[in-house]
């Protein structure tokens, strides 16, 4: 695997073995980049490793929440609302228009405690909204989409 920074590739290799430790079997890795795949459940997250300035690196969790989807006006104002309110994370558009959920944390102070609840509660928190946004504005569970 080829990194782009030395914080990158230190991040990395420290949250590896966390990664595995905590998910086990749930982790899917990948031999070209600094990225890991979840699945709990019903859900499905990805965390990568991503240069932040030259000197540091975010671990970035996302989960996809809603694809296929029109936005609205009505659903980003109730998406900004929800942000206002989480405090953990963020709602967000992907550059397809899917909502995606994520939570990043600095890579080198990052504990395996925190990368826990990182990952899990993106999933978890992707997993409550999405049933919600599909009955009031359309669109594919990602789950849905993906499995079709």
């Amino acid at each position: 695997m080829e990194f782009k920074t030395a914080a990158q590739e230190a991040c990395y290799k420290r949250v590896d073995p966390w990664m595995h430790e905590l998910f086990n079997e749930s982790v899917v890795t990948f031999e070209d980049e600094p990225l890991f795949i979840i699945n709990l459940g019903s859900a499905v997250a990805s965390t990568r490793v991503i240069v932040w300035h030259e000197d540091e690196a975010l671990v970035t969790t996302r989960a996809y929440v809603v694809t296929d989807i029109e936005v609205t006006p009505d659903l980003s104002y109730y998406l900004l609302r929800e942000n206002n309110s989480i405090y953990f994370g963020r709602f967000a558009l992907d550059s397809e228009n899917d909502i995606v959920f994520e939570h990043s944390l600095l890579g080198s102070t990052c504990d395996r405690d925190e990368l826990k609840h990182s990952v899990t509660t993106v999933i978890e928190l992707a997993d409550n909204f999405d049933d919600e946004i599909v009955a009031r504005w359309g669109g594919k569970r990602a789950l849905d989409r993906w499995s079709s």
